[in-house]
């Protein structure tokens, strides 16, 4: 594997957890303003939270993966149920 490649992927990743957050910093702005309702501020947060744990997980794999000599790009998304699994 190629560094220069695992490190954009790695990149994307840490891109795409960035967008999450100022999403969920947005849904909080919006419903400070009255633009939408606790209960769907409340389900897209859960949303957000549960794919941030997904890609937290898969950086986490990568990372081990390449301390270990291994192919970061043998890495996979895991499901949300098996993900919440190991956080708890």
């Amino acid at each position: 594997m190629d560094e220069h490649t695992s490190g954009g992927t790695d990149r994307r990743i840490l891109d795409r957890i960035g967008e999450m957050v100022a999403a969920e910093r947005e849904l909080r702005t919006m419903l400070a303003e009255g633009r939408i309702d606790p209960a769907s501020e409340r389900q897209r947060l859960r949303e957000l939270e549960a794919e941030l744990d997904q890609c937290w997980d898969l950086l986490r794999q990568r990372r081990a993966r390449a301390d270990a000599g291994d192919d970061p790009d043998l890495a996979a998304v895991r499901s949300i149920e098996e993900v919440e699994r190991y956080e708890s």
